[in-house]
């Protein structure tokens, strides 16, 4: 027996030896060159044709000291690891860099970046950050020309030093923010935000770049310094995958790339999949035979085989046998080997322990039925702490009181809220946010309904969450959004509307989802009924209420073209005797108040900015914010063409044909007074909402005789 395991034994050794040199495999493939300098190359990316699996994987490796190696696809950036296990690619990115010209102007710079749909910008390891003096950095999505990140970096030193390796970016000289989700196609922007034009003596240059996380406090900048774009690349960190397609359909069509021994994992946030050795194997799993068997048994300092037992590989496995009189298996989480008489006693520890199991499990089912119990009992805990922090009992009493005859919130339950959405089903969703997200919702009733629900929540003014609750739901203005009830069994409250069916006044104005394109009839009505709204909350409500976030998105529209004023995410309500709220600045970029931004005092006049903005969008057609990094923004431009006396350029041809010239100038001057940097110099919005209503007036001109003669007629016949 014991030369039988020692053949065993020189068998199996002889079988480790072969199987170490068929894992001595390239991660490359064959008579394709696997490195550039010291960076491994491996498939599916390659150098040179026939390497690659497609051309997104490209490499060009420049044979210069030092080797560098660049991935075509990635913006020409310099690979400095590539991952198969994390399907991450290391590279050197060059920044964006911004400066004055020599007359002080500063004009809007962009780089544009158009990743292969296989690779995205990591938004979990990277950060846009930007480092300079009075500068606002932002990222546009080239598809949708949406605003999805950005931030602000200002300086009271005219020469600051941003030294990153003691702190974080804070906004003084230098600024940071994290990215959108998997973002593979956008423009990279920055423009000044100091109106005094002193950066091109001191300080004319800016940068704006993605890092990685890890690499964020590496560097210290000066910007009194001179910047210039081939001193400054950055390390940062791509996600690829391979193809568009799912493992599944791949399989299919039968271009599944996965070789043997591996796994096929689908990308569960979008497109596309990886390729894994499954457990017992390693290489490349993109390869053919890349994925090859692990030998447990080749280094007996760590076989996990234990007293003696003999350790056999096997393909993706090993097993362990024992020598001539011992019993077991012999593997180190088992018992070992042991003799017969030892066996038994093992025997019979695990028959008690097997009945010792039973008893635990009977008892774990009980302790099942009680955790369930419990864990009902401490979501309902839960939901009644929600509706007390979030002043639930307060406002229930203001509900059933006599006093409070004229309030009509319902407060709704968590189960009712989430049967109305379908469990906030995606399918629901009307519209996002950077307040939140808006969720269609029907009652039992069949009434339709719109569902606010929060991102975030401020706890430092949940306290007055029930005081706008009361004012809003006390509100009846045509032009102001119904609110309908809230829930306050979430963390974050949630607030039921009226559903207002015709989309916003955005999509009319720029013709999206093929909606008809506004008259000048419609336009100016609109612009009438949104001032009166905010006329009225400015001054004709019991309590003073900044709206903060005045847009063409905010403006929704029914069947009849009635405005309705939406969204009262950031409002505040303000005591009639106070004329500001200093509050941390927030809105929309493009329809912030310069004032506002500079002092973060938020007045009425900043309302009255941003609807300046919506005329101006009224008469243009154009975005608040341009989509084209040549063009500069709504209110530049509209300011500059009424300096130029051109007030008849500034509308789209439907306006110039079908409104009258002296409504469409009556128009422009008054948006042009609401867009006055000096906020003093600007109309209040009960001016503006008469100015608008006397237009409306004179544009109405009765029929003439005949005209309605025949209308009656027509009507008789309609009724006959």
């Amino acid at each position: 027996m014991e030369l039988k395991v020692g053949v065993i034994l020189l068998i199996s050794i002889l079988f480790s030896f072969l199987k170490l040199q068929e894992t001595r495999t390239p991660m490359a493939k064959p008579h394709c060159q696997k490195e550039c300098g010291d960076i491994i190359i491996p498939y599916p990316f390659g150098i040179g044709a026939g390497c690659y699996l497609d051309k997104a994987f490209e490499v060009l490796c420049i044979n210069k000291f030092p080797l560098v190696s660049l991935l075509v696809f990635l913006d020409g950036s310099t690979i400095l690891h590539i991952s198969l296990d994390r399907a991450v690619v290391h590279a050197k990115r060059q920044s964006n860099v911004y400066c004055y010209n020599q007359s002080g102007e500063d004009p809007t710079t962009s780089a544009s970046v158009h990743l292969n749909q296989q690779f995205s910008i990591s938004y979990t390891r990277n950060k846009f950050v930007a480092i300079g003096c009075d500068i606002f950095a932002y990222i546009l999505d080239s598809g949708s020309r949406n605003y999805t990140s950005g931030c602000a970096s200002l300086c009271d030193d005219p020469n600051p030093v941003v030294d990153l390796t003691a702190t974080s970016c804070s906004s003084v000289g230098c600024c940071q923010t994290t990215l959108p989700k998997d973002i593979t196609s956008f423009d990279m922007r920055m423009f000044s935000i100091n109106t005094f034009n002193r950066s091109w003596t001191t300080k004319p240059c800016s940068i704006a770049f993605f890092v990685d996380n890890k690499n964020l406090s590496s560097y210290t900048f000066s910007i009194s310094e001179n910047i210039y774009p081939d001193l400054f690349a950055f390390p940062m960190v791509y996600n690829w995958v391979i193809g568009n397609i799912t493992c599944h359909e791949a399989h299919e069509r039968g271009n599944l790339v996965c070789g043997m021994n591996s796994d096929c994992i689908d990308n569960a946030e979008g497109l596309g999949y990886w390729c894994h050795c499954k457990q017992g194997y390693q290489g490349n799993p993109y390869l053919p035979s890349g994925c090859q068997d692990i030998n447990e048994c080749e280094d007996p300092n760590t076989s996990p085989c234990q007293n003696g037992a003999v350790c056999f590989n096997t393909p993706g496995d090993y097993s362990c046998r024992c020598p001539n009189g011992l019993v077991s298996d012999g593997n180190e989480a088992g018992h070992g080997c042991t003799h017969k008489q030892a066996r038994h006693r093992i025997d019979v520890a695990v028959s008690l322990a097997t009945t010792s199991a039973a008893g635990a499990l009977i008892l774990i089912a009980f302790g099942s039925l009680l955790y369930l119990k419990l864990e009902r009992l401490k979501r309902n805990n839960i939901k009644r702490k929600f509706f007390k922090r979030n002043g639930g009992l307060v406002l229930q009493e203001l509900i059933t009181s006599s006093t409070a005859s004229a309030l009509k919130t319902k407060l709704f339950s968590t189960k009712e809220i989430m049967k109305a959405t379908d469990n906030f089903n995606e399918s629901r969703v009307l519209g996002k946010g950077g307040q939140g997200t808006v969720y269609k919702g029907m009652l039992p009733d069949g009434s339709v309904v719109a569902v606010k629900k929060s991102n975030k929540v401020d706890q430092d003014q949940v306290g007055q969450f029930v005081n706008e609750v009361l004012i809003l739901s006390q509100i009846n203005h045509r032009n102001i959004v119904k609110l309908l009830g809230c829930c306050l069994e979430y963390e974050v409250p949630l607030l039921v509307y009226e559903y207002v069916s015709n989309g916003t006044l955005s999509h009319h104005i720029r013709n999206e989802g093929d909606v008809p394109k506004l008259s000048w009839e419609s336009r100016l009505q609109i612009a009438g009924e949104v001032a009166g709204a905010l006329s009225y909350l400015h001054s004709c409500a019991s309590t003073a209420i900044f709206h903060r976030d005045i847009k063409s998105d905010n403006i929704l529209l029914d069947e009849n073209y009635r405005a309705v004023v939406s969204d009262f995410g950031l409002s505040r309500t303000i005591s009639l005797s106070k004329t500001h709220l200093t509050v941390v600045v927030g809105g929309t970029f493009g329809y912030l108040d310069p004032d506002y931004f500079r002092s973060g005092q938020f007045t009425e006049k900043s309302d009255v900015y941003a609807f300046g903005v919506v005329l101006a969008e009224l008469l243009t057609g154009r975005k608040a914010v341009s989509s084209s990094s040549s063009d500069e923004g709504l209110v530049i431009y509209f300011q500059a063409l009424m300096k130029q006396n051109s007030p008849f350029e500034i509308h789209d041809a439907l306006v110039a044909n079908d409104g009258q010239i002296g409504e469409i100038l009556a128009v422009a001057k008054l948006a042009q007074r609401c867009l006055h940097l000096n906020a003093r110099k600007r109309p209040i919005m009960k001016e503006v909402a008469a100015v608008l209503d006397q237009l409306r007036r004179k544009q109405y001109r009765p029929p003439s005789p005949r005209k309605l003669k025949q209308q009656l007629q027509l009507i008789s016949e309609k009724v006959q």
